[in-house]
């Protein structure tokens, strides 16, 4: 976290698996507020990662952990259950909220329906192109976050698929952690070049996109359309991955804000992420320039 931040990055995403999903590594209770602490002295923000979906017997444990992440002094909880805003509500109604529904934050009237219940900011899908960001900054009252760099998240289950699998082969099958460059793949029949990296965690199994979103380029126009927040995936990459990219895009953002009109992007910036991009998983700038057909 010190690391990133120390890279650029101005707000870090925290927190532990029992509350949050697809978090890079956990902050349990006992250290939250040592770990905001230190966001804070360093000058950065720190979100804690509430985004599960819960399950009855899960309710329980909220709302203490609420008045925990509150007592932290974390700066917003990330959320997309109702089950978290309500808890809010009754245990830290000071807490700002962000409002993060995975692949389903597609409109900005769903958003202002969250934005009436206490949400500030909305996380948008990965699958909005580049006019359907405009148009929901420019229709929302609320921050706007985009995911710029990184692996997306396409499916999730409850159901822990790959254990059930193994285990139907035999007692003697169980899944092997093989690191991020030799990890578990679905492979689709009519794309077999392609390689969707599956994982799983206490929270069920996950399965990522193929290449990692690259919108270094494309900063100028989510800038200049006023966009809040602009997000680093850091899952499947390694520190010196990821502390390459924050620099670079923190690089970017500067220079872009220090003259506007002036600004030119630098090759030489997307060549560093380049050296230590997988081999495997292209860079492409997502949805971004996608026309969209319904």
């Amino acid at each position: 976290m010190k690391t990133y931040i120390q890279a650029g990055a101005d707000a870090v995403l925290i927190g532990e698996a029992r509350f949050g999903m697809r978090l890079p590594g956990d902050i349990g209770a006992d250290r939250l507020k040592e770990a905001v602490a230190a966001a804070h002295g360093l000058g950065a923000k720190a979100y804690v990662a509430m985004n599960k979906l819960f399950r009855n017997e899960e309710l329980v444990h909220l709302p203490e952990y609420v008045r925990l992440v509150a007592d932290a002094g974390a700066d917003a909880v990330v959320f997309g259950d109702p089950a978290v805003l309500l808890n809010i509500r009754d245990h830290a109604p000071g807490m700002a909220l962000h409002w993060n529904a995975e692949m389903t934050g597609t409109n900005s009237a769903a958003a202002a329906y969250w934005g009436r219940k206490g949400a500030i900011r909305a996380v948008l899908a990965r699958e909005l192109n580049e006019e359907e960001i405009v148009d929901f900054k420019r229709q929302s009252a609320l921050e706007v976050q985009v995911q710029v760099h990184g692996a997306t998240n396409i499916y999730y289950s409850h159901r822990n698929l790959l254990q059930s699998y193994m285990d139907h082969l035999g007692k003697e099958a169980r899944l092997v952690d093989l690191g991020g460059d030799r990890g578990l793949y679905l492979v689709e029949v009519e794309r077999p070049e392609e390689h969707l990296p599956v994982y799983e965690d206490s929270n069920g199994t996950h399965v990522m996109s193929s290449d990692d979103i690259c919108l270094l380029e494309a900063l100028p126009e989510l800038l200049s359309a006023g966009i809040d927040s602009l997000y680093v995936e850091p899952l499947l990459k390694t520190e010196r991955y990821n502390e390459t990219a924050i620099r670079v895009y923190r690089k970017a953002i500067d220079a872009w804000k220090a003259d506007p009109d002036g600004y030119a992007f630098d090759e030489r910036d997307l060549d560093a992420i380049r050296e230590l991009q997988p081999a495997d998983r292209e860079l492409s700038f997502g949805f971004l320039y996608k026309e969209q057909v319904y």
